[in-house]
Protein backbone atom coordinates (compact mmCIF):
# COMPACT_ATOMS: atom_id res chain seq x y z
CA UNK A 1 0.00 0.00 0.00
CA UNK A 2 2.67 2.42 0.80
CA UNK A 3 4.55 1.80 -2.34
CA UNK A 4 1.40 2.03 -4.60
CA UNK A 5 -0.19 5.16 -2.99
CA UNK A 6 2.83 7.04 -1.87
CA UNK A 7 4.04 7.40 -4.79
CA UNK A 8 2.47 9.32 -7.96
CA UNK A 9 3.97 7.13 -10.29
CA UNK A 10 2.13 4.35 -9.96
CA UNK A 11 -1.61 5.56 -9.92
CA UNK A 12 -2.12 6.47 -13.33
CA UNK A 13 -0.95 2.86 -15.01
CA UNK A 14 -2.37 0.70 -11.76
CA UNK A 15 -5.66 -0.31 -14.12
CA UNK A 16 -6.84 -2.47 -17.14
CA UNK A 17 -5.45 0.26 -19.45
CA UNK A 18 -1.70 -0.20 -18.66
CA UNK A 19 -2.03 -3.90 -16.71
CA UNK A 20 -1.65 -6.93 -18.91
CA UNK A 21 -2.38 -9.12 -15.83
CA UNK A 22 -1.48 -9.56 -12.04
CA UNK A 23 0.34 -12.55 -10.91
CA UNK A 24 0.39 -13.57 -7.06
CA UNK A 25 2.68 -16.58 -5.46
CA UNK A 26 2.90 -17.96 -2.01
CA UNK A 27 5.02 -20.82 -1.98
CA UNK A 28 6.10 -22.93 0.68
CA UNK A 29 9.26 -25.64 0.50
CA UNK A 30 8.39 -27.51 3.16
CA UNK A 31 5.92 -30.53 3.52
CA UNK A 32 2.15 -30.60 5.22
CA UNK A 33 5.10 -30.94 8.63
CA UNK A 34 3.16 -33.53 10.33
CA UNK A 35 -0.52 -31.81 9.97
CA UNK A 36 -1.84 -34.98 7.68
CA UNK A 37 -5.13 -34.76 10.30
CA UNK A 38 -5.45 -31.33 9.74
CA UNK A 39 -4.68 -30.74 5.95
CA UNK A 40 -7.12 -34.31 4.79
CA UNK A 41 -9.85 -32.02 6.07
CA UNK A 42 -8.92 -28.49 4.54
CA UNK A 43 -6.27 -28.80 1.41
CA UNK A 44 -4.71 -25.78 0.33
CA UNK A 45 -7.71 -24.46 -0.88
CA UNK A 46 -8.75 -23.72 2.71
CA UNK A 47 -5.42 -23.11 4.02
CA UNK A 48 -3.63 -20.54 2.00
CA UNK A 49 -6.24 -19.29 -0.93
CA UNK A 50 -9.62 -18.08 0.70
CA UNK A 51 -7.57 -16.12 3.17
CA UNK A 52 -3.82 -15.19 2.33
CA UNK A 53 -3.72 -15.10 -1.61
CA UNK A 54 -6.91 -13.35 -1.80
CA UNK A 55 -6.32 -11.24 1.00
CA UNK A 56 -3.06 -10.24 -1.46
CA UNK A 57 -5.02 -9.77 -3.95
CA UNK A 58 -7.42 -7.41 -2.37
CA UNK A 59 -4.70 -4.73 -1.41
CA UNK A 60 -3.26 -4.96 -4.93
CA UNK A 61 -6.79 -4.56 -6.68
CA UNK A 62 -8.32 -2.02 -3.83
CA UNK A 63 -9.22 1.62 -4.62
CA UNK A 64 -7.29 4.37 -2.61
CA UNK A 65 -8.57 5.10 0.69
CA UNK A 66 -10.36 8.15 1.63
CA UNK A 67 -7.80 8.50 4.66
CA UNK A 68 -5.54 5.82 5.78
CA UNK A 69 -7.44 4.11 8.84
CA UNK A 70 -8.45 0.52 9.55
CA UNK A 71 -12.21 1.65 8.21
CA UNK A 72 -11.33 3.28 5.16
CA UNK A 73 -9.06 0.86 4.09
CA UNK A 74 -10.77 -2.39 4.88
CA UNK A 75 -13.76 -1.15 3.29
CA UNK A 76 -11.64 -0.85 -0.27
CA UNK A 77 -10.41 -4.22 0.57
CA UNK A 78 -14.44 -5.62 1.01
CA UNK A 79 -15.56 -4.19 -2.23
CA UNK A 80 -12.84 -6.20 -4.44
CA UNK A 81 -13.95 -9.15 -2.57
CA UNK A 82 -17.54 -8.46 -3.55
CA UNK A 83 -16.38 -7.72 -7.12
CA UNK A 84 -14.70 -11.56 -7.55
CA UNK A 85 -16.45 -12.53 -10.46
CA UNK A 86 -18.22 -15.81 -9.67
CA UNK A 87 -16.98 -19.25 -11.06
CA UNK A 88 -19.49 -21.46 -12.00
CA UNK A 89 -19.26 -25.23 -11.93
CA UNK A 90 -17.97 -25.37 -15.38
CA UNK A 91 -15.75 -22.77 -14.91
CA UNK A 92 -14.09 -24.06 -11.82
CA UNK A 93 -12.32 -27.00 -14.03
CA UNK A 94 -11.39 -24.64 -16.91
CA UNK A 95 -9.86 -22.19 -14.48
CA UNK A 96 -8.27 -23.87 -11.52
CA UNK A 97 -5.78 -26.71 -11.51
CA UNK A 98 -5.08 -28.60 -8.22
CA UNK A 99 -1.85 -30.80 -7.51
CA UNK A 100 -0.45 -32.84 -5.03
CA UNK A 101 3.64 -33.48 -4.76
CA UNK A 102 4.81 -36.69 -5.11
CA UNK A 103 8.03 -38.56 -3.95
CA UNK A 104 11.32 -37.05 -5.56
CA UNK A 105 14.59 -36.28 -4.11
CA UNK A 106 15.98 -32.86 -3.26
CA UNK A 107 19.75 -32.07 -3.06
CA UNK A 108 19.99 -35.68 -2.49
CA UNK A 109 17.93 -36.04 -0.01
CA UNK A 110 14.72 -38.65 -0.72
CA UNK A 111 11.01 -36.56 -0.02
CA UNK A 112 7.96 -38.59 0.45
CA UNK A 113 4.94 -37.77 -1.15
CA UNK A 114 2.29 -36.62 0.18
CA UNK A 115 0.28 -40.07 0.91
CA UNK A 116 3.45 -41.33 2.75
CA UNK A 117 3.10 -38.62 4.98
CA UNK A 118 1.64 -39.01 8.47
CA UNK A 119 -2.39 -39.36 9.19
CA UNK A 120 -2.70 -39.03 5.11
CA UNK A 121 -4.76 -41.54 3.15
CA UNK A 122 -3.04 -43.49 1.17
CA UNK A 123 -5.42 -43.11 -2.18
CA UNK A 124 -6.04 -39.07 -0.61
CA UNK A 125 -6.85 -36.69 -3.20
CA UNK A 126 -6.15 -33.45 -1.03
CA UNK A 127 -4.62 -30.92 -3.17
CA UNK A 128 -1.08 -29.78 -1.67
CA UNK A 129 -1.31 -26.87 -5.05
CA UNK A 130 -3.80 -24.85 -6.51
CA UNK A 131 -2.96 -22.28 -9.19
CA UNK A 132 -6.24 -20.30 -10.76
CA UNK A 133 -7.17 -17.82 -12.99
CA UNK A 134 -9.92 -15.35 -12.04
CA UNK A 135 -12.03 -11.74 -12.58
CA UNK A 136 -12.20 -8.93 -10.98
CA UNK A 137 -15.60 -7.10 -12.05
CA UNK A 138 -15.17 -3.52 -12.01
CA UNK A 139 -14.01 -0.26 -13.57
CA UNK A 140 -10.50 -0.84 -12.71
CA UNK A 141 -9.31 -4.45 -13.76
CA UNK A 142 -12.11 -5.06 -16.39
CA UNK A 143 -10.93 -7.52 -18.54
CA UNK A 144 -7.63 -8.03 -16.57
CA UNK A 145 -7.27 -11.77 -15.25
CA UNK A 146 -5.42 -12.42 -12.03
CA UNK A 147 -3.59 -15.89 -11.67
CA UNK A 148 -2.49 -17.11 -8.49
CA UNK A 149 -0.83 -20.39 -6.82
CA UNK A 150 0.44 -21.57 -4.34
CA UNK A 151 1.87 -25.12 -2.88
CA UNK A 152 3.33 -26.97 -0.38
CA UNK A 153 7.10 -28.73 -1.41
CA UNK A 154 7.98 -26.07 -4.23
CA UNK A 155 11.37 -25.50 -4.48
CA UNK A 156 11.66 -22.06 -1.80
CA UNK A 157 9.69 -19.95 -0.02
CA UNK A 158 8.85 -16.86 -1.51
CA UNK A 159 5.56 -15.10 -1.60
CA UNK A 160 5.10 -11.90 -4.10
CA UNK A 161 3.14 -9.77 -6.69
CA UNK A 162 3.73 -9.05 -9.82
CA UNK A 163 2.06 -6.68 -12.16
CA UNK A 164 2.65 -7.16 -15.84
CA UNK A 165 2.58 -4.52 -17.86
CA UNK A 166 1.03 -4.24 -21.28
CA UNK A 167 3.59 -5.11 -23.99
CA UNK A 168 4.62 -2.12 -26.47
CA UNK A 169 1.90 -1.27 -29.08
CA UNK A 170 4.65 -2.03 -31.94
CA UNK A 171 7.41 -3.76 -31.69
CA UNK A 172 10.51 -2.16 -33.05
CA UNK A 173 13.37 -4.41 -31.55
CA UNK A 174 13.92 -7.73 -31.03
CA UNK A 175 15.27 -9.62 -27.35
CA UNK A 176 16.35 -13.11 -26.40
CA UNK A 177 15.29 -16.24 -28.42
CA UNK A 178 11.88 -15.65 -28.95
CA UNK A 179 12.88 -12.10 -30.78
CA UNK A 180 9.83 -10.56 -28.73
CA UNK A 181 10.93 -7.99 -26.17
CA UNK A 182 9.12 -9.06 -22.94
CA UNK A 183 7.02 -6.86 -21.38
CA UNK A 184 8.19 -4.77 -18.21
CA UNK A 185 6.86 -6.10 -14.84
CA UNK A 186 6.98 -4.28 -10.72
CA UNK A 187 7.50 -7.59 -8.67
CA UNK A 188 6.60 -6.47 -4.83
CA UNK A 189 8.43 -8.95 -2.80
CA UNK A 190 6.44 -10.02 0.21
CA UNK A 191 8.73 -12.54 1.99
CA UNK A 192 11.09 -13.52 3.00
CA UNK A 193 13.33 -11.01 1.26
CA UNK A 194 10.93 -7.79 1.42
CA UNK A 195 11.41 -5.74 -1.36
CA UNK A 196 10.33 -4.20 -5.24
CA UNK A 197 12.09 -5.47 -8.11
CA UNK A 198 11.52 -3.79 -11.49
CA UNK A 199 11.82 -4.97 -15.30
CA UNK A 200 12.77 -3.32 -18.02
CA UNK A 201 14.57 -3.65 -21.28
CA UNK A 202 17.75 -2.25 -22.09
CA UNK A 203 20.18 -2.19 -25.09
CA UNK A 204 22.74 -4.42 -25.41
CA UNK A 205 26.45 -2.99 -25.70
CA UNK A 206 27.80 -2.97 -29.61
CA UNK A 207 26.32 -2.62 -32.68
CA UNK A 208 22.80 -3.84 -33.22
CA UNK A 209 19.68 -3.00 -31.31
CA UNK A 210 18.85 -6.17 -29.07
CA UNK A 211 16.79 -5.60 -26.02
CA UNK A 212 17.98 -7.18 -22.51
CA UNK A 213 15.91 -7.17 -19.35
CA UNK A 214 17.73 -5.53 -16.70
CA UNK A 215 16.58 -5.14 -13.20
CA UNK A 216 16.38 -1.94 -10.52
CA UNK A 217 16.18 -4.12 -6.95
CA UNK A 218 15.31 -2.90 -3.82
CA UNK A 219 16.35 -4.69 -0.42
CA UNK A 220 14.49 -3.70 2.42
CA UNK A 221 17.70 -5.32 4.04
CA UNK A 222 19.78 -2.33 2.67
CA UNK A 223 17.97 0.30 5.13
CA UNK A 224 20.71 -1.24 7.43
CA UNK A 225 19.51 1.06 10.37
CA UNK A 226 15.52 0.10 10.30
CA UNK A 227 14.56 -3.21 11.53
CA UNK A 228 12.46 -5.66 9.50
CA UNK A 229 9.74 -7.45 11.97
CA UNK A 230 8.54 -10.70 11.07
CA UNK A 231 4.72 -10.74 9.81
CA UNK A 232 3.16 -12.07 13.18
CA UNK A 233 5.06 -10.13 15.12
CA UNK A 234 3.94 -6.80 13.38
CA UNK A 235 0.94 -8.42 13.55
CA UNK A 236 0.89 -8.67 17.46
CA UNK A 237 2.16 -5.45 17.41
CA UNK A 238 -1.02 -4.08 15.72
CA UNK A 239 -3.12 -5.79 18.33
CA UNK A 240 -1.46 -4.61 21.18
CA UNK A 241 -1.69 -1.16 19.47
CA UNK A 242 -5.57 -1.34 18.57
CA UNK A 243 -4.51 -1.21 14.54
CA UNK A 244 -6.95 -3.25 13.10
CA UNK A 245 -5.53 -1.93 9.46
CA UNK A 246 -3.86 -5.36 8.25
CA UNK A 247 -6.32 -7.64 10.01
CA UNK A 248 -9.51 -9.06 7.53
CA UNK A 249 -12.58 -7.64 8.29
CA UNK A 250 -15.25 -10.27 8.94
CA UNK A 251 -17.78 -9.22 6.06
CA UNK A 252 -14.33 -9.80 3.61
CA UNK A 253 -13.98 -12.99 5.08
CA UNK A 254 -17.29 -13.89 4.14
CA UNK A 255 -16.93 -12.68 0.84
CA UNK A 256 -13.87 -14.48 0.10
CA UNK A 257 -15.74 -17.61 1.36
CA UNK A 258 -18.26 -16.83 -1.24
CA UNK A 259 -16.23 -16.86 -3.85
CA UNK A 260 -14.56 -20.30 -2.66
CA UNK A 261 -17.18 -22.33 -2.06
CA UNK A 262 -18.20 -22.98 -5.68
CA UNK A 263 -14.65 -24.67 -5.82
CA UNK A 264 -15.09 -26.63 -2.95
CA UNK A 265 -18.85 -27.75 -3.96
CA UNK A 266 -17.15 -28.31 -7.41
CA UNK A 267 -14.81 -31.01 -6.47
CA UNK A 268 -16.79 -32.67 -3.53
CA UNK A 269 -19.72 -33.15 -6.44
CA UNK A 270 -16.97 -34.83 -8.86
CA UNK A 271 -14.13 -36.38 -6.75
CA UNK A 272 -12.72 -38.34 -9.63
CA UNK A 273 -11.82 -34.35 -11.50
CA UNK A 274 -8.35 -34.12 -12.10
CA UNK A 275 -5.45 -33.96 -9.75
CA UNK A 276 -1.98 -34.06 -10.54
CA UNK A 277 0.89 -34.96 -9.24
CA UNK A 278 4.03 -32.98 -9.13
CA UNK A 279 7.61 -33.79 -7.77
CA UNK A 280 8.73 -32.23 -4.46
CA UNK A 281 10.90 -29.60 -5.18
CA UNK A 282 9.17 -28.20 -8.68
CA UNK A 283 7.10 -25.44 -9.32
CA UNK A 284 3.88 -27.38 -9.28
CA UNK A 285 2.03 -29.29 -12.44
CA UNK A 286 2.92 -28.27 -15.95
CA UNK A 287 -0.68 -27.53 -16.50
CA UNK A 288 -1.17 -24.99 -14.49
CA UNK A 289 0.64 -23.22 -17.41
CA UNK A 290 -2.74 -23.93 -19.28
CA UNK A 291 -4.54 -21.01 -16.97
CA UNK A 292 -2.80 -18.42 -19.09
CA UNK A 293 -4.49 -17.14 -22.49
CA UNK A 294 -1.44 -16.57 -24.73
CA UNK A 295 1.58 -19.31 -25.35
CA UNK A 296 4.11 -16.76 -24.99
CA UNK A 297 2.74 -15.88 -21.17
CA UNK A 298 4.11 -18.06 -17.97
CA UNK A 299 4.37 -17.72 -14.77
CA UNK A 300 7.53 -15.98 -13.04
CA UNK A 301 9.09 -19.11 -12.09
CA UNK A 302 7.86 -21.21 -14.31
CA UNK A 303 6.59 -25.06 -14.49
CA UNK A 304 9.12 -27.49 -16.66
CA UNK A 305 7.53 -30.07 -18.12
CA UNK A 306 9.02 -33.38 -17.13
CA UNK A 307 6.04 -35.81 -18.27
CA UNK A 308 8.43 -36.91 -20.49
CA UNK A 309 10.36 -38.56 -17.30
CA UNK A 310 6.61 -39.88 -16.38
CA UNK A 311 6.89 -37.60 -13.36
CA UNK A 312 3.91 -35.68 -13.88
CA UNK A 313 0.88 -37.74 -14.22
CA UNK A 314 -2.75 -37.05 -13.10
CA UNK A 315 -3.60 -39.05 -9.99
Amino acid sequence: MALRFSNGMFEPLWNRNYVDRVEITAAENIGIENRGGYYEQAGILRDMVQNHLLQVAGIVAMEPPSTFNATAVRNEIVKVMESLRPLKKEDVFRSVIRGQYVASVIRGESVPGYRREKDVAPDSRIETFVAMKFFIDNWRWGGVPFYIRTGKRLPTRVTEAVIHFNKTPHVLFSSGESGVAAGNQLVIRIQPDEGVLVKFGMKVPGAGFDIQTVNMDFHYSELSHTYVPSAYERLLLDCMLGDATLYARSDAVEACWAFVMPIVNAWDEHPGEKLYGYPAGTWGPIEARDLFASQNDDWRYPCKNLSDDGIYCEL
